[in-house]
């Protein structure tokens, strides 16, 4: 059965850090991208950051960029998002998800871009 597994979530102080994991089983994300979302309560889901098959291309959003990075290790077949100065509008269920398509500046945040979808990990930023 293929499965992406979250983890890495919790509750941190306003400027903390977080590193959340995105595990996959059932096949080898070596070539996939991998997608980070995010939703919190009464909003829709969107995207944070991308990484392609290869870790060549990498995309995020305006509202982390330069306070996160996206990483892989396909010799452990996970993803990492380290996120880093959270604000409490950080706060949300993230979701990593897979797809064998090639991520591009218009596409990557894309829901329906993605074949494959983890769960989620709670990320809350509060003090």
């Amino acid at each position: 059965q293929l499965q992406l597994v979250e983890s890495g979530g919790g509750l941190v102080q306003p400027g903390g850090s977080l590193r959340l994991s995105c595990a996959a089983s059932g096949f080898t994300l070596d070539y996939y991208a991998i997608g980070w979302f995010r939703q919190a309560p009464g909003k829709e889901r969107e995207g944070v950051s991308c990484i392609s098959s290869s870790g060549g291309s990498i995309y995020y959003a305006h509202s982390v960029k330069g306070r996160a990075t996206i990483s892989r290790d396909n010799a452990k077949n996970t993803v990492y998002l380290q996120m880093n100065s959270l604000k409490p509008e950080d706060t949300a269920v993230y979701h990593c998800a897979a797809t064998k398509n090639r991520p591009y500046g218009s596409s990557w945040y894309r829901l329906n871009e993605y074949d494959y979808w983890g769960q989620g990990t709670q990320v809350t930023v509060s003090s």
